[in-house]
């Protein structure tokens, strides 16, 4: 078979970057609140301050009478920290709001810092299993004292240069992100690629624990007002353990930073050169032609193009399945890692296949996998793709597309026609819309019983790398089917988040809901995120140490949304007639006996509305989930015995019940020229917490 290697792109990520004493900057924090009974509430997640660094925060916030407030670290990846108070008003933890930040110290570089981010829009909600996400960002200063530093090289990240996850393999490319780490404006270097360049630049890997430095092959340096990237490749003479790299920039050196060297830690190249998303991988026609897998047939991307097909073979490329003597820096090496003992697994769909091939197959640093897609293989334009490596998967944020059958030109996803799917893969973005009507009742432990009735929506712009049908079932997946119910067993293997597609918010101005008068909402304005351009409207929420929001609440009748229109989206009005919401009369039980099964039942509802019961459990490895899919007027549904003997015993399982309503189609104009479909729907669900015994 053929074993053609696709050139490894240069991708340039300049981010931007200041040794001023005052550095103006944007902070970005992802995260989730938990709650005690005491009104106390813990904020842990992740942490961006633009022109510093990325890290984690934390914070300790205490409920008053116009919000939570308390202090927070900021802990670097690169080191040092920030210390501070955050306060945010309490609407913000089911709705929006702006929360504000003031530094008043640090450690290391951030030693005596002060700073102030006096306004930063932010939004929160309820998930299914009683956390509350708190998502804020906004602009500010950071003052570090002093006068501008001299031109040291400063290490910000150190990748693999596929999935630009941390942790790297020997005989693999590794991605070096940070502030002056090189002299020269750029340089490509062909093989044999040197360890010191010619502008003295060099990256040295020294043990942990002590010992002599190796250094690194260069491939390629970049640098631009200050902001610098570098790849190479790992030399294999390094065992596995704890190094220290360091950047000589030709006249300093670099402080460490650390990093683990695993015997493989093999990631997919993807087609966005960022890490996420299609993956490059290409379909074997014959031993001329190989198409770069796609959406549809054709000819694009500067190249050939199609979907896979079951039983086709397949060419996938990444970097770091191990090392190799003597082919770090050599043309065209070869070599098989499936006949020195290593196992490699293609997981598509969930399904493990063998690997045919595995190893050097032309490119020093890249490994190619041959790999044959079986007749039964899960098809569809998103289907989940990963490597395992004796046993280690590679990061969970690639898909390729696979037709459902041989004669197919195109893969399925629903809702998208073949036309579009063409859009997609000529590079066009394409926009959607969606509002929807929530009420949700909530129970969880420490935090009781929590009522929300909210909307949310908004109109967004996908890319063609990262199309809104994007989806990933992590890990290993076996499912199995019980008449109306589906169950999944997954088994986590991998830590690795899944990379979904935020796609780029669109505005529409100012956007309205009006609701009957049985909802006591009368006519609210939604809030709109700054940054997401996200619309939400929190209406009601109860079981919180602090009550949140109004007293509007979803119940039957008509609701009417109005757009005014923006800068994205046009003008626009549609509405929504809900008949009796779904209502489950008795709580749902806290304890479920597996043996005896369960029944649910419930008033009310569409009488053709869907209704969707979820359940299951998880560990730290493995997560079981149940769903089993009914209709509003059939009153009720029995989980057979059958189904939860499946899900194992949990003091920690999950029960909901939810109904959803037919949506109502829309599709206002866009300023830039043609209209955004768009949908707006209700969804009413109930649950909690429950014990699987």
């Amino acid at each position: 078979m053929i074993k053609e290697i696709s050139k490894l792109a240069v991708t340039l990520l300049l981010c931007g970057a200041s040794y001023a004493a005052t550095i103006s900057t944007t902070m970005s924090v992802q995260g989730v609140v938990t709650v005690s009974t005491t009104g106390a509430t813990l904020l842990q997640g992740t942490v961006t301050l633009t022109n510093i660094g990325n890290g984690a925060i934390t914070a300790t916030l205490t409920a008053g009478a116009s919000g939570i407030s308390g202090p927070f670290s900021i802990a670097f990846t690169a080191g040092g920290t920030l210390t501070g108070t955050l306060s945010a008003p309490t609407a913000v933890l089911s709705g929006s709001g702006n929360v504000s930040a003031t530094v008043t110290g640090g450690t290391g570089t951030y030693a005596g810092a002060s700073g102030s981010f006096p306004t930063m829009p932010g939004t929160g909600g309820f998930t299914t299993t009683g956390q509350i996400t708190l998502n804020f960002s906004g602009p500010g200063t950071v003052t570090t004292g002093g006068s501008t530093g001299p031109p040291v090289p400063t290490i910000n990240s150190v990748l693999d240069a596929a999935s630009y996850t941390s942790g790297l393999a020997p005989g693999s490319f590794f991605y070096i992100n940070g502030t002056n780490l090189s002299p020269t404006a750029q340089n490509i270097f062909a093989i044999p690629r040197p360890t010191t360049t010619p502008d003295g630049m060099s990256v040295a890997f020294t043990p942990a624990a002590g010992g002599t430095a190796t250094s690194a092959y260069i491939y390629y340096e970049i640098t631009s007002s200050g902001n610098s990237q570098i790849s190479g490749i790992v030399p294999s003479s390094l065992a596995p353990g704890k190094y220290n790299v360091t950047v000589n920039n030709g006249t300093t050196a670099s402080a460490a930073v650390s990093l683990t060297i695993s015997p493989s830690k093999f990631e997919l190249f993807t087609q966005n050169q960022g890490g996420t998303g299609l993956a490059s991988v290409q379909n074997y026609i014959s031993a001329s032609q190989v198409d770069l897998n796609s959406y549809t047939t054709g000819t694009g991307k500067s190249t050939t193009i199609s979907p896979a097909h079951p039983g086709q073979f397949l060419l996938v490329y990444g970097t770091g399945m191990g090392a190799v003597a003597g082919m770090d820096n050599v043309a065209s090496p070869s070599y098989n890692f499936l006949t020195n003992g290593v196992n490699v697994q293609v997981i598509v769909g969930g399904m493990s296949i063998p690997a045919a091939y595995a190893g050097r197959a032309g490119y020093a640093g890249e490994d190619q996998i041959n790999v044959q897609l079986p007749a039964n293989v899960p098809t569809g334009c998103a289907v989940p793709l990963q490597v395992s490596v004796n046993g280690t998967l590679s990061a969970a944020s690639t898909f390729i597309a696979i037709a459902p059958d041989a004669t197919s030109t195109a893969c399925v996803a629903p809702g998208f026609t073949t036309s579009a799917l063409q859009s997609l893969d000529a590079g066009n973005s394409i926009t959607t819309g969606s509002f929807s009507l929530s009420a949700s009742t909530i129970s969880a432990a420490g935090l009781g019983s929590i009522t929300s009735n909210s909307a949310s929506g908004g109109f967004t712009l996908y890319t063609a790398f990262q199309p809104p049908f994007f989806s990933y079932t992590p890990g290993l997946v076996s499912i199995q089917t019980i008449g109306a119910c589906t169950v999944t067993h997954t088994q986590n293997v991998n830590n690795n988040a899944a990379v979904g597609s935020a796609g780029t918010g669109l505005d529409a101005g100012t956007v309205t809901l009006t609701g009957p008068a049985a909802s006591n909402i009368g006519t609210q304005t939604f809030k709109e995120d700054a940054k997401s351009m996200g619309y939400s409207l929190t209406l009601a929420t109860s079981g919180l140490p602090t009550g949140i929001g109004g007293t509007g609440t979803i119940t039957g009748g008509q609701y009417t949304l109005n757009g005014a229109g923006g800068k994205d989206v046009g003008k626009f009005s549609t509405s929504l007639t809900l008949g009796t919401p779904l209502f489950t009369p008795a709580a749902l039980p806290s304890t479920v006996t597996r043996a005896s099964g369960v029944t649910l039942t419930w008033t009310g509802g569409g009488a053709s509305d869907p209704v969707t019961i979820t359940g299951g459990s998880s560990t730290s490895t493995d997560s079981w989930v149940f769903i089993c899919t009914t209709t509003a007027g059939t009153g009720g549904f029995t989980v057979s015995n059958q189904v939860l003997n499946l899900i194992p015993a949990s003091t920690n399982g999950l029960l909901t019940v939810g109904d959803s309503t037919a949506p109502v189609s829309f599709s206002p104009s866009l300023t830039a020229g043609g209209t955004v479909a768009s949908t707006f729907y209700s969804l009413i669900s109930s649950g909690g917490q429950v014990t699987y015994q």
